[in-house]
């Protein structure tokens, strides 16, 4: 039976670091450091719970049941389960995420030297989903050449960015908004920010990525899969959460050099050219480059094992097919497509959270008797989410604003607990008359 060696455990786990960290993951830690300033220890505890635990819960949960979403969707039915797995690869992947990939790698990373013109945008992204389709060609040696080869560049690039900060802060640190004004307010505020990151998506559809990477590196024992899976999550939790509050603390104490800045970017520009010079924007743009790589790689990759399972069709043209199709929608139709699927995300984030929760939380006797109803609670609310961030507001009950956290976005977690609450009841209760017949009848 083999297993993997320590070192490709590690490369295992930096390719699943490398998976989430994406432009995004990079360019929106040091607003928070700068809105929290001297209150930095609330707002990254609070955002590290959820930015970071969210998305480690859920590359938990999809090892438990071997990295297949299907599996931990099927106590809801094969229909409603594979309508939700389309749902969710479809916005993560070639419907928006993936796209966004290359756009935001070439606006931060190329466009600053060679400028923003639809001909430069182009070509660029032709090149950049060659790069893609090629890596993700060859799915079984993605723990090499991005777990040991890519992701070792990228954090060296990040620990001379993040180290930098630390060791050589500007300024110290700045006057805390009034979101921020207290630990408590900051934690509070952290922690919506981390959910807002909505990384836990993405641990729905990595799974079978790092699953299967498992399998190409000969490991065939189910057992060692869970295990090696959740090695991986938590060493890519750590990665992540150094980069977070390198991050955070980097926009904290850059106050006076960064006082006009309304984006993280601005923020990290700055820095960069006041620590490197010149040569700082080289730095930043190799990090935002390869972190919107490696995770386009990733989600091409699992896109196409799910929908090639799903067809039929060869996964090495679904590969080549979402890549053109996902080049071509960053070139054209990406500001129509984000109207649509952000609403959408903003819908299934909570299904995806009470997925993850569902399966982590008991071995329930009658998984369906639980699993329906609260996930159905969680879509219903998920869907009132989905029409404020389309701006349907008409569509949302009043009623709706007077749930606990629904001013941050989060009215729907008292609901889906409450229903959470009954339904485990009612199942433990079936439980124990089940259990008691059987003992009568024995």
């Amino acid at each position: 039976m083999k297993k993997l060696k320590t070192w490709d455990i590690f490369a295992l786990g930096f390719m699943t670091f490398a998976l989430f960290l994406g432009a995004g993951n990079i360019i929106f830690p040091p607003m928070v450091g700068l809105a929290a300033g001297e209150n930095l220890l609330g707002a990254s505890t609070g955002f590290l719970l959820t930015g970071v635990g969210l998305p480690l819960l859920g590359v938990i949960a999809l090892a438990r049941v071997g990295g297949g979403l299907d599996t931990l969707t099927s106590p809801i039915g094969r229909i409603a389960g594979l309508v939700l797995a389309v749902a969710i690869y479809l916005t993560i992947g070639p419907l928006f995420a993936t796209p966004r990939t290359a756009t935001v790698s070439f606006e931060m990373g190329l466009a600053p030297f060679v400028g923003n013109t639809p001909a430069m945008l182009l070509a660029f992204t032709i090149a950049y989903f060659v790069a893609v389709a090629l890596l993700s060609l060859f799915p079984g040696k993605l723990m090499d050449n991005v777990g040991k080869i890519i992701t070792p560049v990228l954090i060296l690039a990040l620990a001379v960015l993040g180290g930098s900060a630390v060791l050589a802060p500007v300024d110290g640190y700045s006057v805390s908004t009034e979101a921020y004004a207290s630990q408590a307010a900051a934690f509070s505020e952290g922690f919506l920010q981390g959910y807002q990151t909505m990384d836990a998506l993405a641990s729905l559809i990595f799974g079978i990525v790092i699953v299967n990477a498992i399998k190409a590196a000969g490991v065939s024992d189910s057992r060692l899969h869970t295990r090696y899976c959740i090695y991986a999550g938590i060493i890519a939790a750590t990665c992540l959460g150094l980069v977070y509050v390198s991050l955070m603390y980097l926009g904290a104490t850059n106050s006076q050099l960064a006082a006009n800045a309304s984006t993280g970017v601005q923020i990290l520009t700055a820095f960069v050219q006041q620590t490197f010079g010149p040569a700082g924007l080289w730095l930043l743009a190799t990090v935002i480059m390869l972190a919107c790589l490696t995770t386009g790689v990733g989600l091409i990759t699992a896109c196409s094992s799910f929908f090639s399972e799903l067809t039929g069709i060869s996964y090495r043209t679904m590969v080549i097919g979402l890549s053109i199709f996902s080049t071509a929608v960053a070139n054209q139709g990406l500001a129509q497509l984000i109207a649509v699927a952000v609403p959408v995300l903003v819908g299934l984030y909570p299904v995806a959270i009470a997925l993850i929760a569902l399966s982590l939380l008991h071995r329930w006797n009658q998984p369906a008797l639980v699993y329906i109803p609260v996930m159905s609670t969680s879509l219903v609310f998920g869907l009132f989410d989905a029409a404020r961030a389309a701006k349907l507001d008409f569509l949302v009950p009043a009623w709706l604003d007077m749930l606990p956290g629904a001013a941050l976005g989060m009215g729907w977690v008292t609901p889906v607990v409450c229903v959470l609450v009954l339904a485990g009841l009612l199942d433990f209760a079936l439980g124990n008359k089940r259990a008691a017949a059987n003992a009568t009848r024995a």
